[in-house]
């Protein structure tokens, strides 16, 4: 027997509020790549701090999409079956994401934006994306059994990648807050239209004997108590990218050449190059040339 499914059994609250959670935390995980490359640049005083950043992005990525799942599915329903989650793989689901996001990220954010490091990349991040959904579909119990469009399915996953690579590029590759959440939006968008693509193409076969969920717990119940912790690491996340980079990762700008810090690598005070109204250089084997 086939079931009939509802995923907007709360009207527009759902996928709204879905919507802004992916793009915070694609926006939150974008900036934090930027960062990563952007302190890493000519010197290497801020490259120590780059795995942070990176690290730090992909979570918020990672946690960003889990939650957009999730706050998507409380309107999702099955009207001749109660369902349940199960939680170790809800669980999984989100370390999926976290790692394989994670992938992607590192290689744009060690290797730039070349070609072959934005296409990798973007391809395991969207990737990941499309993993983390399904593995989260798998996480629901009831009394049937879930099948997919094949088509429908790989439209999502394309969506998914396109989209991932896109936000990498626009990240590591345009400067500014703006470009930044535009790449945050353009990802949001795409984590919310993989979402639905993946819900179309579902269809929920039931055996015989299901209950008609009349009885079931409220699926709000049993998904608020887990997106606490996501929710509340999004929070501390979007705290430290409020912060210079200058505060939190060191002095970026910081010149490590001697002919410019006023001292050689034994402390010796020398001439900046350029300086004509400093002092005279001494040196340990002649006196300073009188004018």
């Amino acid at each position: 027997m086939q079931g009939t499914v509802d995923g907007f059994s709360y009207g527009l609250v759902t996928p709204v509020a879905a919507f802004l959670m992916a793009c915070l935390g694609a926006a939150l995980g974008l900036r934090c790549t930027a960062r990563s490359v952007r302190i890493a640049g000519p010197n290497r005083s801020g490259r120590p701090y780059r795995a942070g950043w990176l690290a730090l992005g992909a979570t918020s990525i990672g946690s960003g999409i889990w939650t957009m799942h999730f706050i998507a599915m409380m309107g999702f329903r099955i009207d001749e079956a109660s369902i349940t989650y199960d939680r170790p793989l809800m669980y999984a689901s989100l370390a999926v994401a976290i790692v394989m996001v994670g992938i992607g990220i590192f290689i744009v954010g060690y290797r730039g934006a070349t070609p072959l490091a934005l296409v990798t990349g973007g391809t395991l991040t969207g990737l990941g994306v499309a993993s983390m959904h399904y593995l989260g579909m798998a996480a629901i119990a009831f009394h049937g059994r879930f099948a997919y469009s094949t088509a429908t399915v790989a439209l999502s996953v394309v969506i998914a990648v396109v989209a991932a690579t896109a936000a990498l590029w626009a990240a590591v590759s345009l400067h500014g807050l703006l470009p930044s959440l535009g790449a945050g939006i353009v990802m949001g968008a795409a984590v919310s239209g993989m979402h639905y693509t993946g819900m179309a193409a579902l269809r929920v076969h039931l055996v015989s004997g299901a209950s008609d969920g009349s009885g079931s717990e409220p699926i709000g119940s049993i998904l608020v108590p887990l997106l606490v912790g996501p929710l509340a690491f999004l929070l501390l996340a979007g705290v430290i990218v409020l912060f210079d980079p200058l505060i939190v990762g060191g002095d970026p700008g910081r010149d490590e050449d001697p002919r410019r810090t006023g001292t050689d690598r034994r402390g010796i005070p020398v001439q900046r190059r350029g300086d004509t109204t400093a002092e005279p250089v001494f040196d340990s084997a002649r006196r300073p040339r009188r004018p």
